[in-house]
């Protein structure tokens, strides 16, 4: 800046803050080859943020108050830096605002075939010509707009820079932004120009098998850089692995990611076990799924993804304690995932604390939209407090983002069979028998619409058998079978069922059930038995308790008097209970930390 720059704008600086003494001298730089524009620009590649913030907020008044102090390049400059900075500090409409402004004056600035020097800058380096891409400009507007959850906005920005221009980064952007719209066609095209461009981009290959392209098309994308590049031969596996994910043919999915970890160069990939334990988790295999995420875990401390899977398995299998301590490091390392969110949702839903679960669901998908756990967890809040049209919606929004996830359909199944709308749930049990195949899981759930029906009870029993022909050890199948032998007064068919499910592991539900079945056949102390098994799995399983306590009862002596000692007693000890839950309760609404609400 010349010496007459220089003056401009100590004086301007005087008029606006009322300064009376003279300033101190102007550093050397600035008075030297560097004009102010260079250090703001130096400031903002060196992530001083906060600085540029307020240097630029200052330069873009001073510019307000004396039009001729910046030259247009330079205050668009200013414009986009100062926008940055607003970025950067999360204040979204705010840098979209400021965004929008840079471009009006940069469309003003390319009208003008000649850029006029400004009064006191004449004199800059040829670096500050160095304009910032108009395109990086939008991409940001864009991120803006997506956080601010305005994804037509943002597409409507993107959509505005010629394709020929588009970078890798927007291209992607773009494509999970159609995909997320519903707009498929698009959305390929987008993600197929990423890998046109960046052929290992693995997330844009997954993008495109979830839109249902062939396998075989998206590995021929990639053939040149497979031969090319060494130590990628495993490339082709991999995507034939993911193609079988998300077209919900589970068991070979299982079969080569299985193949692709035992390989030594991507044994204990941490990413290959998170799926493993997903695919283990959609195919009904809990036992597997949880050892999967155990051994994930214990590769990765930090490991967030697919932890609100695992601690929904752990909330099933009544290991609370375990789902507690899950959450309160899923807090630790982050609370602006969905996941620790989910994880201590899953603690209050299996605690029957529905109201808290719901609202811990909704907090998670306010964070993460397209979180299928937390909408499932959100979904079986609402049923169980009875607002059944509302859960359906958002188990239908489920199955729209996980199409090949059975649990979603199951969600909205339940939810019809509440209302009573059997016929619909007959027809959605159809066709997700259709749609997956005819394996033991849509086999069962099949057959467990139609056990709602009378008139179908016949073919409850032959889809059944079918099942526990696949899979003997499906539990979900031996439960319905064992139900349907119950209402046959078959005890001893149903004794046998169990007895043989239980050979190779050990299921609270299981347990419990065949104590009922024991207890129908006078086999009184080997119920007790596995009543005793089934608490030691789950002590908070009601159905159980309830069953032991039941048997202790009949067993206690006959006598009157006696007999309401024994009721006065029982009665104490459910207000005891009581007044624990309620303890236990108070002690939960504590730890508020603990759900990172503080």
């Amino acid at each position: 800046m010349d010496p007459g720059g220089a003056a401009i704008l100590e004086s301007s600086l005087k008029s606006c803050y009322g300064f009376s003494a003279p300033l101190p001298p102007l550093p050397a730089a600035l008075r030297g080859r560097m004009n102010v524009i260079d250090h703001v620009r130096d400031m903002a590649a060196a992530g001083l943020h906060s600085n540029v913030r307020l240097l630029s907020s200052l330069l873009l008044t001073m510019s307000n108050n004396n039009p001729e102090l910046f030259s247009p390049s330079q205050k668009y400059q200013l414009l986009v830096y100062h926008a940055d900075s607003l970025f950067h500090d999360k204040e979204y409409r705010n840098a979209v605002s400021k965004y929008t402004m840079a471009l009006q004056q940069k469309k003003a600035l390319s009208k003008t075939a000649k850029v006029r020097p400004s009064t006191g800058n004449s004199a800059s380096t040829p670096q500050s010509q160095c304009l910032p891409s108009e395109i990086e400009v939008k991409y940001k507007m864009a991120e803006c707009y997506t956080m601010l959850k305005q994804d037509k906005d943002a597409i409507g920005v993107l959509d505005g820079i010629p394709s020929r221009q588009r970078t890798p980064k927007i291209n992607m952007m773009l494509a999970n932004l159609y995909k997320k719209a519903g707009q498929e066609r698009p959305s390929v095209t987008s993600y197929k120009e990423v890998l046109r461009q960046c052929p290992l981009a693995l997330d844009a290959i997954l993008g495109l098998l979830s839109l249902s392209v062939k396998g075989a098309e998206v590995a021929s994308m990639t053939m040149n850089v497979i031969q090319t590049v060494p130590n990628l031969d495993w490339l082709s596996v991999w995507i034939k692995a993911y193609a079988f994910v998300h077209t919900g043919d589970n068991s070979r999915a299982i079969n080569t990611i299985c193949s692709l970890e035992k390989k030594s160069l991507l044994r204990d990939n941490v990413d290959l076990l998170g799926s493993l334990a997903d695919l283990y988790f959609r195919a009904g295999d809990n036992k597997n799924s949880v050892l999967k995420f155990e051994q994930a875990q214990m590769l990765d401390p930090y490991l967030i993804k697919g932890m609100d899977v695992y601690g929904y398995l752990l909330a099933r299998e009544g290991r609370l304690e375990d789902v507690e301590n899950l959450g309160c490091r899923l807090f630790n390392i982050s609370d602006q995932h969905a996941e620790p969110w989910v994880v201590s949702g899953c603690h209050s839903f299996y605690s029957k604390r529905y109201s808290r679960a719901l609202y811990l669901g909704a907090k998670a998908i306010q964070l993460n939209s397209n979180s299928v756990q937390a909408l499932l967890l959100k979904g079986a809040a609402l049923r169980n407090m009875g607002r059944v049209q509302e859960a359906i919606i958002h188990f239908r929004e489920a199955i729209r983002l996980a199409p090949c996830r059975l649990d979603c359909y199951e969600g909205l199944i339940e939810c019809y069979l509440a209302s009573n709308s059997i016929r619909e749930a007959m027809v959605m049990a159809n066709n997700v028998y259709k749609t997956l195949g005819p394996n033991a899981q849509t086999l069962t759930l099949l057959a467990t619409v139609c056990l709602e029906d009378p008139v179908t009870q016949e073919k409850a029993k032959t889809l059944l058998d079918k099942a526990l022909t696949q899979r003997p050890d499906y539990i979900k199948a031996v439960v319905k079978k064992a139900e349907l032998l119950s209402r046959e007064q078959k005890y001893e068919d149903g004794i046998a069922l169990l007895r043989n499910a239980l050979a190779n592991q050990s299921d609270c539900v299981l347990h419990r059930i065949l104590g009922d079945f024991l207890v129908a056949v006078n086999e009184y102390q080997e119920a007790m038995d596995q009543y005793s098994i089934a608490l030691s799995l789950d002590p908070n399983d009601q159905k159980s308790l309830e069953g032991m306590q039941k048997m202790e009862k009949e067993e206690s002596p006959t006598d009157a008097t006696q007999e309401e000692d024994v009721d006065d007693m029982e009665g104490s000890g459910e207000e005891g209970d009581l007044e624990g839950s309620d303890s236990e309760a108070a002690q939960w609404a504590d730890q508020e930390q603990w759900f990172g609400m503080q």
